[in-house]
């Protein structure tokens, strides 16, 4: 089971790592723009809020890789923050911006949560 988690562990730190490239550099390119749904005025005119966004996403994804690489009980112990922290970001995404971003960030933070504390 343990293995499994940080399986999960790092694939939602991929994730993270892909949301950083395309919020902070493909923004205005069209990858961003079929994701968000903008033209490319609106894309233009959001970049430096999803550039923000990004780099927070940047954030999670180096707070996994920590998570991954630390001892425990210190890894444990940043696995279950930095994975709590994707599923509320997520769920906050999900209520408040895009029902996709429950899928996207919510369900993949949640399962590797559950991961982890299962392979506790």
């Amino acid at each position: 089971m343990e293995t499994t988690a940080n399986v999960l562990v790092a694939l939602v730190a991929t994730l993270h790592a892909y949301f950083l490239v395309l919020e902070m550099f493909l923004w205005e390119r069209r990858t961003g723009r079929r994701l968000s749904g903008f033209d490319a005025a609106m894309a233009r005119a959001t970049a430096p809020l999803a550039a923000n966004q990004g780099l927070y996403n940047g954030f999670l994804a180096a707070g996994l890789v920590w998570a991954l690489v630390a001892e425990n009980p210190t890894g444990f112990r940043v696995q279950v923050f930095f994975l709590a922290c994707v599923l509320i970001a997520g769920l906050y995404g999900g209520f408040t911006a895009n029902r996709r971003i429950f899928i996207a960030q919510a369900l993949p933070g949640a399962l590797a949560l559950a991961a982890v504390l299962l392979a506790r």
